[in-house]
C-alpha cells in the first residue's frame, strides 16, 4: 500500500511539473515582459510601482530601437521622402521625390 501511494504521488508530481514547464514555453513576448517588469518592481510600492510598471511595459525592446543597421526598405524611404516633400508641389515635388527615392 505504501509503495502504491508513493508511486501515485510521484506520478502526480511529475504531471504537475510537466504542465508547469509547458506554461513557461507558451508565453507571449508581452507576458515575458510582464514577468521581467514584475521582478524588477519587487521593491517598489504604490504609485512608484504603478509608474515604474507603466514605463517598463511600454518600453520598446533594444532590438527594435536600433533599426539603423537594417537596410532601409522602399516603403520607409517613401514615408521619409513624402514627409520631407509635404510643402512642395508640381514639378518641384516630382524632382525632389525622384532624387530622394534614388538616394541610398
Amino acid at each position: 500500500m505504501k509503495k502504491l501511494l508513493t508511486l501515485v504521488i510521484l506520478g502526480l508530481s511529475l504531471c504537475v511539473g510537466a504542465a508547469h514547464a509547458a506554461d513557461d514555453k507558451g508565453k507571449t513576448p508581452q507576458q515575458n515582459k510582464m514577468v521581467t517588469c514584475n521582478k524588477a518592481a519587487a521593491d517598489k510600492k504604490g504609485d512608484e510601482r504603478k509608474a515604474f510598471m507603466k514605463e517598463c511595459l511600454s518600453a520598446k525592446p533594444a532590438a527594435a530601437e536600433a533599426p539603423a543597421a537594417e537596410p532601409t526598405t522602399q516603403q520607409n524611404k517613401m514615408k521619409t521622402c513624402n514627409a520631407s516633400a509635404k510643402d512642395l508641389k508640381g514639378d518641384e515635388r516630382k524632382k525632389h521625390m525622384k532624387e530622394c527615392l534614388s538616394a541610398k
